[in-house]
Parts: structure tokens; C-alpha cells; sequence
């Protein structure tokens, strides 16, 4: 962490000056579009794409270097690609990230549990996160991911994962809430805290241009979010959490605060450092600040698998220049992570979780009195 927060000035001054133009801390990989989920709150499956090719990836990361803390393995089902530990080894040689994150559906339960071992002996020094989704239980869940049988398989998988016990893994649950579950997440909440994962962590659905989802009906008012929150903070408690998965609780607690301001205000709570500290690769290679809106800065097929020369064309300081100004604005977890470390106020508020420090959290609405408090 001490290696993140000495960057913090630079990408600071990379915001407000320009320079220097230096690489981002946090990359989301879109490994793929293709998916073998249907879900209620996504259409990316139908997104047709040429993926870049293992080979590709690798000449990506050389250009990138040891520059990289935080790297998201994503898709699409991430898992579909019969090259993911090899992707996640040349990641980890080339750019030595402390913490792979990898999203994933479940449903190919041997299959993950083989490349996650592969990924483990291949990249001894990193922290991965594996985190399955769970967006209800039983045909709930089927009902909202769109298989028959899913849960199940999610639990199988769940249980290979668990069954590793190496000390740099991390089995979390994750729950995206929608209109669709937001009712329900005590029910949720309650599964969870039965189940003991390492972590369990959520966002919120949101429209998305990566994810094909910008006409989705899908957002659930700050009234019902605030609710499921009331449930979340109630029952998971920071002090309860080691290693990344408490880091990661204590950001996500100060990630709800922010997630309900924007239901209520829809613009940058605090200041967006996408474009300046975090990006995400597309499957064919465009290079995107976010994924929320999806604008390409550039094409790394098109510029010798070159990140650094798409990062600082000109192209990408016309796309700065929105974020810079505030034209764009949303929730998008992994980017609000890192807005929350260059934002002093926010940093001071996940210190304060981290160590069982922080005030009560006021988590009510203005039609309703305050619901439960914050229990760290």
C-alpha cells in the first residue's frame, strides 16, 4: 500500500496540470465478451468481438511494465478463456501487480478450480481474488442470471475454491444490486453470513456502454438502496475481515456513502481519476478510460501493442478533458476505489473503518428516518 499512496501526488498532478503523464496503478483486462450467463442487468454476451490473442497480450504488458498494483481480469465469463492462467502468468512476469482480481459466474466449476491452482503456482507473489457472483438464492439467482442450475454450481464451485487454503487467495461472494434483488438482500445478506466467505462485497447495476446495458431498467432508487445497505453494514463489520478482503471492507463501506449521493445527485461526488490512474483494455484491443461510457482513446492493434503511446496521444487528453470538467459521472466500483485514495477526505474515512475508528454512518433518507448504523 505504501508503493500506492507514494504515486498519489504524481497522478494528482497528472490531473490538474497534465504532468506527469505517467501509466495507471489499476487496469481492468476484458478478456472476452463471450459469457454463458443471461442476466436480467446485462447483454455484453451479444457484443461481438476479435479477442486479442495471448501473444497480444503479452507484447501489452511488456509496454506497460512494473507500473500496475491493482489488475481486474475480466469479460464476458473470464473462464471461457482456455488461456487465462497463461494471461495471468505473463501478467505477473512482466508487470508484477500485487492483486489480481477475477470476476466470474460459477458456472464452470472444474474448470475455474484447475486455472486458479495454475494461476496460484504461476504467480507466487500476488494476492488473486476470486469473487463468484451471487445475486440471490436458489431460483432467485437462476431466475436473475438467466441458467437453470447456476446456484448449485456456484456452490460446487465455491466449495473447490475453498478447499485450496492457500494463503494468497481470497473466496468472496459478490451481489450486483438491482431492481431485481434490491428486496431481497436481507435473504441475501443472511446466505452470506452463513456461507463465511473471505469477503463478500457489492455494487450497484448501473447502465453501461461495456456491458450493452445503457436501455436496461435496472438501477433501484436511493430509497431501496439505502435499505440494502442498512442490512450490509449491520451485519458485515470491517473488524471481522484480514488481510485484502479487510483493505477491501473498508472501502467499500465509504463506497455506499458515495454510491447514495450519486443516486441522489448523479455527478462526481469526489473527483474521477479514470484516465489518469485507472483504464480498462477492451477484448480487441481499444483502450477505454472507464467502461461506463466506453469512448476508445485509441487502438493498441493499431499502435504496436504500444499502451504507453495511446495513453498520452491526444486523443486521450481530449477524453481527460471531460472527466476533468465533471461531464461524465457514475458509481463503477473498481474506478471509485481508486478515486477514494487520492481523495483525502474519503482516504481518512476508509483509515478510520480499517481501524474500528469511524462515526456511525448515516445511512437514511430524507422521506425516512435514519436506518441502522454503521457497526465499526
Amino acid at each position: 500500500m505504501l508503493k500506492v499512496l507514494s504515486r498519489i501526488p504524481k497522478y494528482k498532478a497528472f490531473r490538474v496540470l497534465g504532468y506527469p503523464r505517467i501509466l495507471p496503478m489499476s487496469l481492468t483486462l476484458s478478456l472476452l465478451y463471450r459469457c454463458n450467463s443471461r442476466c436480467a442487468t446485462c447483454d455484453v454476451y451479444k457484443k461481438p468481438s476479435q479477442d486479442l490473442t495471448l501473444e497480444e497480450w503479452t507484447r501489452i504488458f511488456k509496454s506497460i511494465g512494473k507500473n500496475l498494483y491493482w489488475v481486474t481480469m475480466s469479460g464476458g465469463e473470464p473462464f471461457l478463456r482456455k488461456e487465462i492462467a497463461d494471461i495471468a502468468a505473463n501478467l505477473y512476469q512482466y508487470c508484477e501487480p500485487n492483486i489480481i482480481n477475477i470476476p466470474t459466474n460459477g458456472l464452470l466449476c472444474d474448470t475455474i478450480e484447475r486455472n486458479v491452482k495454475k494461476i496460484l503456482e504461476s504467480c507466487p507473489g500476488v494476492n488473486l481474488v476470486i469473487n463468484l457472483s451471487l445475486d440471490g438464492v436458489g431460483e432467485h439467482h437462476d431466475r436473475i442470471r438467466g441458467v437453470k442450475g447456476n446456484f448449485e454450481r456456484l456452490m460446487k464451485t465455491y466449495r473447490l475454491l475453498k478447499a485450496i487454503k492457500h494463503p494468497n487467495l481470497t473466496v468472496g461472494l459478490h451481489t450486483v444490486i438491482s431492481k431485481f434483488n434490491v428486496d431481497r438482500m436481507p435473504e441475501i445478506v443472511e446466505f452470506v453470513r452463513n456461507v463465511g466467505p473471505d469477503s463478500y462485497i457489492t455494487e450497484i447495476a448501473e447502465n453501461r456502454v461495456e456491458l450493452g446495458s445503457t436501455e436496461l431498467d435496472i438501477t433501484p432508487t436511493r430509497e431501496q438502496y439505502g435499505r440494502a445497505v442498512a442490512s450490509l453494514l449491520h451485519n458485515f463489520s470491517v473488524k471481522d475481515m484480514k488481510g485484502v478482503a479487510k483493505v477491501a471492507q473498508a472501502f467499500r463501506h465509504q463506497y455506499y456513502q458515495l454510491t447514495m449521493r450519486w443516486l441522489e445527485e448523479r455527478r462526481q461526488i469526489i473527483p474521477c481519476y479514470a484516465g489518469f490512474a485507472s483504464a480498462q483494455i477492451a477484448p480487441d484491443g481499444d483502450i477505454w478510460m472507464c467502461c461506463v461510457e466506453a469512448i476508445p482513446i485509441g487502438n493498441l492493434r493499431e499502435n504496436d501493442y504500444d499502451f504507453g503511446r495511446v495513453w498520452r496521444s491526444e486523443r486521450a487528453e481530449q477524453v481527460r478533458q471531460r472527466i476533468r470538467k465533471g461531464l461524465c459521472e457514475c458509481p463503477l466500483a473498481n474506478v471509485s476505489y481508486v478515486n477514494m485514495l487520492h481523495n483525502v477526505r474519503s482516504l481518512i474515512k476508509v483509515g478510520k473503518n480499517y481501524f474500528g475508528l469511524e462515526e456511525p454512518v448515516k445511512i437514511g433518507v430524507k422521506e425516512r428516518p435514519r436506518l441502522l448504523k454503521h457497526e465499526v
